[in-house]
């Protein structure tokens, strides 16, 4: 059997860490590399990583007391790699028997594959994983009613492949390297993973999912559900609240729509194109809600509130807020600053019905195809020109 890099980051998830790292150890072939990083913990997790015995491990540590978080430690483990097939696993994520070789089977060169995962009920059901409840907690895992489960359905899934990616997946490191790894703008982590699989995809690659490799997913213990970090099963910590909301916003600036999928949780990307807004009556709860829906934002909002805004939303981006809001000049906008596609419209009519205009908007000029100006509710749309450039985001400029 090929071997596989097992990525594992983890931070403050010591008991997680250990149950994951045993199901991998216990349960597959045993020439499997994992990498193994303590994210600035503070419950013991370098301290059992020095003990462990094993020849096919490697064990990092984050020095300082900040966490670096998965986008940081994907490429600088992924880097480290000794095999080509590297796999990206959480560390509440257990390993069952058989996953290793159906991935081996599976995986080739541009064609990524994903285990299925088994969950208990925390998350809403999904046609891409199975709900069954095996204990939320290592010390409440009931490992041999799993492992039976996992037997007495071998049939029902035997040779069924879907087409969708989420983690735990697995990559060539050739394919993960083409497109730059991991955007540091969604550092931390959160939208990370649904950005890279846009590029993926735009990169040429494809995506299996194995219904006859399985992990059972104690489900987000690293961040949403992480009791250290204020959550628990089923409540959000505010951390995973923050840095999710963050990187939403993010997702936006960067593909002009949020994260899309099909039912199997195959990527969907739409066409990115340069739009200007163009608005009236804007103030700053207008600035907050549609800034990151657009490449230039030309407006008459205040300069203190413009400023205002900078300062409270740039330490949450890479982009470059005070080059992109600008305000309406009064003898026009000069040719080399006319996005392709400008949206006229004025904030003070603005409702909840009509903003859903502005989250389709790369569909609505994609379906429009034509030059020329159109009018929609309180939208004035002009394009000037139907050039589109999603496949230039395929390779992150980290």
């Amino acid at each position: 059997m090929k071997k596989i890099s097992f990525i594992v980051p983890s931070r403050n998830n010591i008991s997680y860490l250990k149950w994951c790292y045993n199901s991998i150890r216990n349960n597959l072939d045993g020439q499997h590399e994992i990498l193994l990083a303590d994210d600035a913990s503070s419950d013991g997790t370098w301290e059992w990583l020095q003990q462990l015995e094993d020849d096919n491990i490697q064990v990092y540590k984050n020095e300082t007391t900040e966490r670096k978080g998965i986008v940081y430690w994907y490429d600088f483990l992924c880097e480290k790699a000794v095999n080509d097939i590297v796999m990206f696993f959480h560390s509440d994520m257990y390993a069952c028997p058989g996953l290793d070789s159906k991935i081996v089977e599976l995986i080739e060169p541009t064609v990524i594959v994903a285990a299925t995962r088994i969950e208990p009920p925390l998350h809403p059901d999904g046609p891409e994983k199975l709900l069954k409840d095996f204990g939320i907690e290592p010390e409440d895992f009931k490992e041999e009613d799993l492992l039976h489960y996992v037997r007495s359905i071998k049939n029902t899934y035997k040779n069924k492949v879907t087409e969708g990616v989420f983690a735990p997946w697995a990559i060539h490191k050739e394919d993960y390297w083409s497109v730059g790894g991991h955007d540091k703008l969604f550092a931390p982590q959160s939208k990370e993973d649904s950005d890279i699989w846009n590029r993926l995809q735009l990169n040429g690659c494809s995506f299996k999912q194995t219904w006859e490799g399985f992990v059972y997913h104690l489900t987000s213990r690293g961040s949403r559900f992480n009791p250290m970090a204020g959550g628990a099963p089923g409540k959000d910590s505010q951390e995973w609240i923050h840095t999710t909301t963050k990187n939403m916003r993010n997702f936006i600036r960067k593909w002009g729509t949020v994260v899309q999928h099909d039912e199997s949780m195959k990527p969907i990307v739409s066409k990115k194109y340069h739009i200007g807004f163009v608005v009236q009556n804007c103030g700053m709860e207008h600035l907050r809600i549609l800034e990151p829906w657009c490449s230039i934002f030309y407006s008459d909002c205040s300069y203190e509130n413009v400023k205002k805004y900078q300062k409270e939303e740039q330490p949450n981006t890479l982009y470059n807020l005070t080059d992109k809001l600008r305000p309406i000049p009064t003898d026009g906008v000069e040719d080399s600053d006319i996005p392709n596609i400008t949206i006229e419209f004025d904030c003070k009519k603005l409702t909840n019905e009509n903003m859903q205009f502005i989250t389709k908007l790369s569909d609505i000029i994609t379906e429009s195809g034509e030059l020329g100006s159109m009018e929609w509710d309180i939208f004035k749309l002009t394009i000037h020109s139907m050039e589109n450039y999603e496949k230039e985001l395929i390779k992150c400029q980290n």
